[in-house]
């Protein structure tokens, strides 16, 4: 993180690593306090933070791992919004887009844990949308697809679902979502206020000017 942050400042812009654990619901707090004391406070919150473990059948599963995977994915996500949200209505406005993923929605062999946490996080967004969209918060839901990260090593290595045998090329590279959400933090998106978004939506991927005709 702390290289990151690096390079960050040494293209021009500014940051500041805090690390922890999103698991952590009191960690947030926190995070938002050393965000606000270093840079100001946040305008733009993305949710990014996830998991897709524990692998495996219902019965296979042990309980801690299940609900820790929601904790990250669902709890650690509004934990972080709920200690931003305050300060973003007081300013009159801020953008939030959780990263939630085709699993909201489509059901996956073996990913109960990661499926019912992610479309718990949709849910989420369309709440926010309802209750803090009239004091200018805009919010949005995001679906990257299948992203070349390390977390598809992990898939890979299950031998569960269709998923884990796509081929590494198969996946789009981390800068096309990235750039969409940068996009989503624009005026641009103004018309998509409380949607949830796919990468593979043809029409979103001209606007944002990616390649259409595929994932990548």
């Amino acid at each position: 993180m702390e290289e990151i942050a690096r390079e960050l400042a040494d293209a021009g812009g500014q940051a500041v690593a805090i690390a922890g654990d999103i698991g952590d619901v009191g960690w947030a707090e926190l995070l938002v306090q050393g965000t606000t004391e270093a840079l100001g406070a946040p305008t733009i919150l993305v949710n990014n933070a996830g998991m897709v473990g524990p692998i495996g059948r219902l019965l296979d599963c042990d309980p801690a791992d299940w609900a820790r995977n929601v904790t990250v994915n669902l709890l650690g996500a509004y934990a972080v919004l709920r200690a931003v949200l305050p300060g973003m209505v007081e300013a009159g406005g801020g953008t939030v887009v959780n990263v939630s993923s085709g699993a909201a929605e489509n059901v996956y062999e073996g990913w109960s844990a990661y499926c019912a946490g992610k479309a718990g996080l949709a849910m989420l967004t369309r709440s926010l949308h309802l209750e803090y969209g009239g004091q200018g918060i805009r919010a949005f839901g995001f679906r990257p697809g299948t992203v070349d990260t390390g977390m598809q090593g992990e898939i890979r290595a299950s031998g569960i679902n269709p998923v884990s045998q796509m081929p590494r090329e198969a996946h789009a590279p981390p800068e096309h979502p990235a750039r969409v959400i940068a996009w989503l933090c624009g005026p641009e998106a103004q018309d998509l206020l409380g949607e949830e978004l796919s990468i593979r939506d043809p029409e979103l991927r001209r606007r944002v000017g990616l390649p259409v005709g595929g994932q990548s």
